[in-house]
C-alpha cells in the first residue's frame, strides 16, 4: 500500500517576518536607540530569526527554489547567526570582558563587502518574483553597500539614519508581503495585492 506523500506549504512568509525582525532591530541600532545593554538582547532575537531563515532555506532548496533557498541560507548564516555572534562579541568588548579591546568594524566592512556583492549579483533573479520581493532585495542591497562604506570608514555617521530608514522600509514591505502571501493562499484569491511580477 502506497503511503501518501506529505508536502509542505512555503515557509517564505515566516522568513520574511524574521527578516523584518532583523531589519527593525538593526534600524534601532543605526538610529542610536540601543545602548550597550541592548546588544545581547538583539543577538538573542537574531538567533531566533536565524532558526526561521535556515528552516526556510532548506525547504526552499528542497522545492528547487534556487534563488530563494540560497539567499535565505546566506541570510540565516550572516544576517542572523553571524550578526548575532558579532553583536554579542561587541557587547563583551564594550563592557571590558577582554580588557581594553574595542570592536574594530573594518573587518566586518570587508565581510559585508562580500555579502553586498553576493546579494547584488543575485538581485536580477528576483525580477521573476513578486515586485515587492524585488523591492525588498533592492533596499537591502543599498543598505549593505552603505554599511560597507560606514564600516570601512568611507562614509560618515551621517549615513547611519539613512541605513536605519531603509531597513525599516524593507521590514515593513516584508511584513506586508508575508501577510499578502498567507491571506491570498488561505482565501484562494487576491485579498491583499502583491502587484504582480516584472518578468513572467
Amino acid at each position: 500500500m502506497n503511503q501518501p506523500e506529505h508536502t509542505f506549504v512555503s515557509p517564505g512568509p515566516a522568513g520574511l517576518g524574521a527578516l523584518a525582525v532583523a531589519c527593525f532591530g538593526f534600524a534601532a541600532v543605526f538610529m542610536g536607540k540601543v545602548s550597550v545593554g541592548g546588544l545581547p538582547l538583539l543577538a538573542a532575537w537574531l538567533i531566533g530569526g536565524g532558526i526561521v531563515q535556515y528552516t526556510v532555506a532548506v525547504m526552499e532548496l528542497k522545492d528547487h527554489n534556487m534563488t530563494g533557498g540560497n539567499v535565505f541560507l546566506f541570510f540565516s548564516a550572516f544576517f542572523m547567526f553571524g550578526a548575532a555572534l558579532s553583536t554579542f562579541m561587541k557587547f563583551l568588548m564594550l563592557v571590558g570582558v577582554f580588557g581594553e579591546v574595542s570592536p574594530h568594524a573594518v573587518v566586518e566592512g570587508y565581510c559585508w563587502l562580500a555579502g553586498a556583492i553576493f546579494l547584488t549579483i543575485l538581485t536580477p533573479a528576483y525580477l521573476k518574483g513578486a515586485k515587492l520581493l524585488f523591492l525588498i532585495v533592492v533596499l537591502v542591497d543599498v543598505v549593505l553597500w552603505l554599511i560597507v562604506g560606514i564600516d570601512l570608514g568611507m562614509l560618515g555617521a551621517a549615513f547611519k539614519p539613512i541605513v536605519a530608514y531603509l531597513l525599516m522600509a524593507a521590514g515593513f514591505v516584508a511584513l506586508y508581503l508575508a501577510g499578502a502571501i498567507v491571506n491570498n493562499h488561505i482565501y484562494g484569491r487576491t485579498v491583499i495585492p502583491t502587484f504582480g511580477v516584472f518578468i513572467k
